[in-house]
């Protein structure tokens, strides 16, 4: 769909018609011409508190406003109503109110679509993010075959797919979405336009206190900086305006940048898959994220998957200097029906009929912590080194997977010298390898420890 862009010149007179107050801050092109920025056009001493910038409830983005606002828009209500519950997600209600400002802007000089507001001039301000790896083309993805952000954008690219054949399908018998989305003879709503307004929600959205996810203009101007670099917070105040307050202590002098922190935690490859980048001063990958199958020759494969809630995979990550690792899923895999685990279909009462899990014939529920159950059994140092061995296992795949990269892409790491995406996938290629390393060596350390506690008769029961 085609868009027209502003310059973030006219920002600046955008927040003054919307009443968008700032206390000395202005926002323009960052000095690597990366985007824009917030910056400040005066000093501030350390012991200043008051608000940076100041944005009014109305003009928030959330899951509540944008269902006020619907009651006096009929066709946004129209859309909410027919797409169901996905609607009545925050993420569901903006996306679609983002699709339908950009609808607006590309229908100018013909009939309106909607009534204008704030947003449909402010999407004008931010272009797609184009760095974020759902808006890759096909030569930029294979770039991150082997790492964790493989799986995790391959996984969202489907989920994209789903919510854009769901818009169509429940939006297509709606005689103006057919006349501007589905049926326009040039720029009609194409699958691109969807990932574009996901980018924007992904990579702008902020964890509002009081408010939950939304999005804030002029607010997600602000770029990131973690740990002594973040220079300010978002919150929100006693009047339910969206606030920027400069982070106790800190003082800013005039051209500095007012950086914001979107989660010192985050690993680099969530960096990267949510904003596009993966800050400089990341030396750690910190975690990630490895999908677990349950293997093939198990009989109960199909019944494991069907009735597993925790996400079937292993979360490795760095903390304090040392290796830790989060799986549910992994002491599913682990376990079989000569251990005491089955499943059986038991009629419910309304008549349907349900899987439940069993262990040493009792039902347990799906919220059951297994790891918990299996530590009260007589072989839990079984159970604990098959697990183990699977997880080190898979980190060894993954590992095998980023060296055959290696060899079979050798152009990549001449484009890594520069050229974006390339140099990113390189930096994640290296840090989950540094850190997949350190987990491989952990879990071969465990092995040793734990045969020893081995009975010789229960070295069997490891198959």
């Amino acid at each position: 769909m085609r868009r027209e862009y502003l310059s973030s010149d006219y920002l600046e007179k955008w927040a003054d018609l919307n009443n968008v107050q700032r206390d000395g801050v202005n926002v323009h092109n960052t000095a690597d011409d990366k985007g824009h920025g917030i910056f400040a056009d005066r000093s501030y001493p350390s012991s200043s508190a008051r608000p940076i910038v100041i944005v009014p409830p109305h003009l928030v983005l959330s899951l509540e406003t944008l269902w006020i606002y619907a009651k006096s828009n009929r066709r946004l209500e129209e859309i909410y109503q027919a797409v169901g519950d996905y609607s009545r997600t925050a993420r569901g209600a903006i996306l679609i109110f983002l699709l339908l400002q950009i609808t607006q802007d590309a229908s100018a000089g013909s009939d309106r679509v909607t009534v204008s507001n704030p947003w449909t001039e402010y999407v004008r301000f931010v272009p797609p993010e184009g760095r974020l790896p759902t808006l890759w083309d096909e030569d930029a993805r294979a770039s991150a075959v082997g790492t964790s952000l493989e799986a995790a954008l391959n996984s969202k690219l489907r989920s994209l797919e789903r919510e854009f054949a769901h818009l169509r399908n429940s939006t297509a018998s709606i005689a103006w979405c057919r006349s501007y989305w589905w049926n326009a003879r040039e720029e009609g709503l194409c699958f691109r336009d969807w990932k574009e307004v996901d980018s924007m929600y992904r990579s702008r959205a902020l964890d509002l206190p009081g408010t939950g996810h939304a999005m804030v203009p002029y607010i997600d101007m602000a770029n990131h900086a973690s740990g002594d670099d973040t220079m300010a917070l978002y919150e929100t105040d006693a009047d339910g305006n969206a606030v920027l307050v400069k982070c106790e202590g800190k003082i800013l002098t005039t051209g500095d940048e007012v950086t914001i922190t979107y989660g010192d935690d985050k690993g680099a490859c969530e960096m990267l898959f949510s904003y596009g980048f993966i800050a400089d001063s990341m030396t750690s990958a910190r975690q990630l994220f490895l999908n677990l199958d349950v293997p093939d020759d198990d009989p109960l494969k199909f019944a494991k998957n069907s009735i597993a809630r925790s996400p079937p995979g292993l979360k490795v990550f760095e903390s304090g200097g040392s290796i830790g690792w989060d799986s549910d899923f992994v002491w599913l895999v682990c376990i079989n029906k000569e251990d005491g685990l089955d499943f059986r279909l038991l009629q419910t009462v309304d008549g349907e009929r349900e899987l439940k899990m069993f262990w040493k014939d009792e039902e347990i529920s799906l919220e059951s912590n297994l790891q918990n159950l299996l530590q009260e059994e007589q072989l839990w140092d079984v159970f604990h080194l098959r697990a183990i061995v699977t997880l080190q296992s898979r980190v060894e795949q993954q590992l095998l997977a980023l060296e055959k990269v290696k060899a079979n892409i050798p152009s990549m790491y001449e484009l890594a010298k520069g050229e974006y995406p390339y140099c990113q996938t390189m930096k994640l290629r290296q840090l989950e390898e540094k850190l997949m390393l350190q987990a491989y060596e952990d879990f071969e350390n465990k092995v040793p420890d734990l045969n020893q506690f081995l009975d010789p008769g229960k070295i069997l029961m490891l198959t």
